[in-house]
């Protein structure tokens, strides 16, 4: 069964939540402060996280950014849904900037979380073992705004730079179309999921002028992109 992380202070959206998840064939794990979930994800390295924003020792989104910037790679990749009671569009982009992979606005429907947490765990278990591989043939310069790609000095545009360097923020974990033009562009930007597609394109073409035998960004078809390498790479 699918292990569930969840940090909620409110007795009765946890209670619905934990129902509603374990109906549907989850088992969770409840915590009310951020140190305890803290505590639980190191030790127990649960499959999915659902984090609320305010806390009464902290804050969900505080949590998150702890996480991503973790040596343990498995908290690095753990997959977030952030639960935020504010639908202003400043705090979707907060909550996406420090690093959770999807959020909900409070009220939600219980059948739309266990949708969201389903397509999370759907996206983390195609990430590929070998991805750290990937990042490892990389250099990253972020004063600079530069990257190195197999000992190569990549020329890159802006928007270029800050595509591939997101895709290496977290090799092997598939990010959606609509989350790096969040991510890259901001939500204020006219650009679309046909940008993204083109971005990617002249980024592969750079790629391959370097290291012709290789693909690091790989297409997951209905879901997004990801940065990784194939087995035979791996090693």
């Amino acid at each position: 069964m699918p292990q569930v992380l969840l940090l909620e202070d409110d007795p009765a959206i946890a209670e619905t939540v934990v129902f509603a998840l374990r109906r549907e064939g989850f088992e969770v794990q409840h915590h009310l402060l951020v140190r305890e979930a803290h505590q639980q994800a190191q030790q127990q390295r649960p499959d999915v996280a659902v984090l609320d924003v305010g806390l009464p020792d902290g804050n969900g989104m505080d949590l998150c950014r702890q996480w991503r910037a973790a040596a343990d790679p498995r908290l690095r990749a753990l997959p977030v849904l952030m639960l935020t009671a504010r639908a202003e569009e400043m705090d979707r982009v907060i909550a996406l900037e420090t690093g959770a992979d999807d959020y909900l606005t409070k009220p939600f429907s219980p059948r739309e979380l266990v949708a969201r947490l389903r397509a999370l765990l759907r996206r983390s278990s195609l990430a590929t073992v070998p991805a750290p591989a990937a990042a490892a043939l990389f250099e990253l310069d972020e004063d600079g705004q530069r990257i190195r790609f197999g000992g190569h000095t990549l020329a890159l545009t802006r928007m270029e730079f800050r595509l591939l360097a997101t895709l290496l923020s977290a090799p092997g974990r598939i990010r959606s179309r609509e989350w790096l033009l969040d991510q890259v562009w901001g939500l204020q930007s006219e650009a679309t999921d046909r940008t993204v597609d083109t971005h990617v394109k002249t980024l592969r073409a750079k790629l391959r002028e370097c290291r012709p035998d290789l693909e690091p960004i790989a297409t997951h078809r209905g879901l997004g992109y990801a940065l990784e390498l194939p087995p035979a790479h791996g090693g």
